[in-house]
């Protein structure tokens, strides 16, 4: 039998693999997507020939190298994203080598690149004067004033995912005596996040200019549909920029809406929340994914140094005896 060429693969990866067998998320299918719509421009561009009528065989690890290449140093994309990337081709090749053994050779190849190291950076959250200042920004005499302010409220509260967080309906809120959310997190885990009663003030506030269909998303666009992504970190920045004047602190740092989330977990540690529940609340897959906000606030470590006890030596200097050693300690 003739092994099919790459458009049937690709299709049939998305339609049978993906939708079908895995029923993956309608988030992995657009990370995925997105993912080879690169990849087609970029073969386009090195090839000269239209998507369609594309050769696997094309695709080896050779020239998958040059277009992770490629996604770092033209595109300025990070070591995260090129593993992101990388990830959606694994899935696709592996696909592949299990359907059409003819490719196995170069699946193999193409399943040996590996995803590349990065340094992990602290986590950027803001301090409650910043989120204060953040706060006060949008407009309330405005209907996107009232829309941002309350969907920042919200963020900062909750720590729910930007995804998350555009994919809030009407029938996902329940405000009154037990106020909460619902949402549908990774893994497609549903969990219900707890409001506070100034919260659920703001959104009782928004609601009544929202339609009352348990369908209507909660924070919508002018044309009443859902926000994207990035009207979401648009709005984000636009509204750090303008909480400058009020918070100087704020300048020069890009907040982003996961900052929001991580604002929410940093929030609850130094209320002595446990990092159990912590975990609970953002839905971590595991508790080691909370550890980041330990070493990511320094207001915790200087409460653990002031519960220790002094050690009582008097400080001292090295001093040394011979010339040699003193001219390299003046290196």
């Amino acid at each position: 039998m003739t092994p099919r060429e790459f458009p049937a693969l690709l299709q049939a990866f998305f339609t049978e693999r993906l939708r079908q067998q895995r029923r993956a998320s309608p988030h992995t299918i657009a990370a995925y997507r997105n993912t080879f719509r690169l990849l087609l421009r970029f073969a386009v561009t090195r090839l000269g020939r239209p998507p369609s009528r594309l050769a696997l065989a094309e695709l080896d690890a050779t020239f998958l190298g040059q277009f992770l290449e490629h996604l770092e140093q033209q595109r300025g994309n990070s070591a995260r994203t090129r593993n992101a990337r990388l990830a959606a081709l694994h899935a696709f090749f592996r696909y592949v080598a299990l359907s059409e053994p003819a490719y196995a050779l170069q699946c193999q190849r193409v399943l040996a690149i590996p995803t590349q190291r990065f340094d992990r950076g602290l986590v950027e959250f803001l301090r409650d004067d910043e989120v204060a200042a953040l706060l006060a920004a949008p407009d309330p005499a405005t209907w996107i004033g009232r829309r941002d302010r309350a969907l920042l409220l919200v963020a900062v509260q909750t720590g729910l995912r930007l995804s998350e967080l555009i994919g809030l309906r009407r029938q996902d809120v329940t405000l009154g005596t037990g106020a909460h959310l619902r949402c549908h997190g990774k893994g497609r885990k549903l969990r219900c996040t707890p409001l506070r009663r100034d919260v659920v003030r703001v959104l009782e506030a928004w609601l009544r200019e929202r339609p009352a269909t348990p369908e209507a998303p909660v924070f919508a666009n002018a044309r009443g549909g859902p926000l994207s992504d990035d009207a979401v970190e648009h709005l984000v920045a636009k509204h750090t920029a303008a909480a400058q004047r009020r918070c100087p602190s704020l300048a020069g740092r890009r907040i982003t809406p996961h900052a929001l989330r991580h604002t929410a977990a940093t929030q609850l540690l130094r209320h002595g929340v446990d990092r159990s529940v912590i975990a609970l609340w953002l839905g971590h897959e595991s508790m080691e994914t909370t550890q980041i906000y330990l070493h990511a606030d320094l207001g915790l470590k200087e409460q653990a140094l002031a519960r220790t006890t002094p050690s009582g030596l008097s400080p001292g200097r090295y001093r040394p005896d011979d010339a040699l050693l003193d001219f390299l300690e003046s290196l």
